[in-house]
């Protein structure tokens, strides 16, 4: 065994060593105290933005699991160990200004947290505040590959999302059991930054498009779908006349693709220009799935750590 594969795998076996739950997806690792204290009081206001961003902090550059360690493993030493849930890491504090005609490239968003809006009572009042929540779906939920052209609008940097793995089906449950659906995605993603160039602090955020959590070929218990299925639930024929009554099940038997609005709000802290790698945290908030139209959606707050590479 040569000295380049003894090292190799003795860095494999201290990966793998490390308990589960370094991998649990509803927790952080202690050793890689990445913690993210983002408020979920606020909505995604500037003021609050400002504040969340200003209590985030990065995981220790001793702990970072960077890019190329990543591109060392073969696809059985990542397989069943969670990393390939993860996004790389980066370690160092440059600044990249981007030239004309570059884009990011290899984009990766991982969730950290989740948090569900309901209305809580108390005193006889009821407001409306976010619930810590847990994730649901196995290590399947952190998009990647995502990429698109920079641009620059006033001096300052744009980043206009084309393509990649933009979209991942999640199921978060809140603390009473209750469990909420939702594409996690940032489709067609504008983000306007700041400033002219990456650097620690620099900030961008934008809207993006959340579409539908369940396609037209879908089929409810009912037989009954978008383009295919029934139109009505068969056994039930009295209720569905189009006269009185009809309300009850109007929505279940009208599916719609729904297409809403979300928005995120990045901030870089880390950058290393010899690999051009920017890396970060990132909040963003959507609606959950409204099960094709029939029932009110939940909106979603999600926390976490992005990478990507500017090309």
């Amino acid at each position: 065994i040569t000295q380049n594969n003894l090292t190799m795998k003795l860095a494999v076996a201290a990966l793998c060593a490390t308990s589960a739950a370094a991998f649990a997806p509803s927790q952080v690792p202690a050793a890689r105290s990445t913690e993210l204290k983002m408020s979920l009081k606020e909505d995604l206001g500037k003021a609050a933005v400002a504040a969340a961003f200003g209590l985030a902090v990065a995981a220790g550059p001793a702990q970072a699991i960077t890019k190329s360690e990543l591109n060392q493993l073969s696809y059985l030493q990542v397989k069943g160990t969670g990393l390939a849930n993860r996004c790389p890491e980066v370690v160092g504090e440059d600044t990249i200004t981007p030239k004309a005609g570059q884009k990011l490239t290899e984009m990766c968003i991982e969730p950290k947290a989740w948090a569900v809006e309901e209305e809580i009572g108390k005193a006889g009042k009821t407001e409306k505040k976010f619930v810590n929540s847990k994730v649901m779906t196995r290590q399947t939920y952190t998009l990647d590959g995502i990429e698109g052209p920079i641009s620059t609008d006033g001096g300052k940097l744009v980043f206009t999302e084309k393509e990649g793995i933009d979209y991942a089906p999640t199921t978060i449950q809140l603390p009473g059991g209750e469990r909420v659906p939702f594409l996690f995605t940032v489709k067609d993603l504008v983000a306007k930054g700041n400033g002219p160039a990456f650097k620690p602090g620099f900030q961008m955020g934008g809207d993006f498009n959340t579409p539908s959590y369940r396609t037209g070929l879908f089929l409810d218990p009912k037989g009954r779908g978008g383009t295919t299925g029934y139109d009505m639930a068969v056994a039930l024929p009295g209720l569905q006349s189009g006269e009185e009554g009809d309300e009850e099940l109007f929505k279940e038997n009208n599916k719609t693709f729904d297409v809403t609005q979300g928005r995120i709000e990045m901030e870089v802290n880390k950058v290393k220009a010899e690999e051009s790698e920017i890396g970060g945290v990132f909040v963003a908030t959507q609606l959950g799935d409204t099960d094709m139209g029939s029932k009110v959606p939940k909106k979603i707050l999600t926390k976490g750590i992005f990478y990507a590479r500017v090309d």
